[in-house]
């Protein structure tokens, strides 16, 4: 794999052949601030012991996805805003795709899934280290053919009719995830940043009746109204608004 663009946009990059986790690989570095610093990432083509939300398996074939983790080191960013990186993440990654699938509607699942249409492409999974370090990992669907995916909800770029550029994938992803992390950082929270109206309008739950998966087995059904200053996704239901803050979300139909 060659990737320049890539290696320009990060401050360190390591492309494995072969690797269980790439979050796992990057959270074992997460102490070497010099060695790798923030922007850190390693990627992969072929991850076999990859995680998804709530410890799900995350597979694929070798070669068909790609398997991207990167280190943000956030000490200035207030405690308050650090549920706004995922979701910063999967802006990025819905904007980074975007370009790459001009002709797609691309958007984001709550919290951070990247769908075209209503299938999903880009999964990522985000892991405070330490105090002040984060891990996203992000898994792509690349060349993953209809016979492989895991899900008849599910896409690839190859699915979509595209040959994807990895290449520019990564580096346009690097490059807004860490201007949205800057601007986070500089301005002190995702409303004065814009990162909540952004996230807002890339958003395709947003205005969607959703059923809501909650810890410990409960269901939840209303519609999706809003995002709090938090991140969490405003649910109202029976006349009452409900904060999500974790749960499995399932689009319905359109409010």
């Amino acid at each position: 794999m060659s990737f320049p663009h890539s290696a320009a946009a990060a401050a360190r990059l390591e492309i494995l052949a072969s690797t269980g986790s790439t979050n796992a690989d990057l959270r074992a570095h997460a102490d070497d601030e010099e060695g790798w610093p923030h922007l850190s990432a390693i990627l992969t083509e072929d991850q076999v012991a990859g995680r998804g939300r709530l410890d799900r398996v995350w597979t694929a074939p070798a070669g068909s996805a790609l398997a991207l983790s990167v280190l943000l080191r956030i000490p200035a960013i207030p405690i308050s805003e650090r549920g706004w990186i995922p979701l910063a993440a999967g802006l990025a990654m819905a904007e980074t795709i975007a370009a790459q699938l001009p002709e797609r509607t691309v958007g984001v699942k709550w919290p951070n899934d990247v769908l075209v249409g209503e299938r999903k492409i880009c999964g990522i999974l985000a892991e405070a280290t330490g105090s002040d370090v984060v891990i996203v990992g992000s898994g792509v669907n690349t060349a993953m053919t209809a016979e492989q995916l895991p899900v008849d909800t599910a896409t690839s770029f190859a699915v979509e009719g595209v040959d994807v550029d990895a290449d520019l994938l990564v580096a346009g992803y690097l490059a807004r995830l860490d201007g949205w992390v800057s601007r986070l950082e500089e301005r002190g929270s995702a409303v004065a940043s814009g990162l909540r109206e952004a996230v807002a309008a890339r958003c395709l739950t947003l205005g969607r009746t959703v059923r809501v998966m909650l810890p410990g087995g409960a269901d939840l059904v209303g519609e999706a109204t809003r995002l709090g200053e938090d991140g969490c996704l405003i649910v109202t239901a029976e006349g009452s608004e409900h904060r999500i803050v974790a749960g499995d979300i399932v689009h319905l139909r359109l409010a």
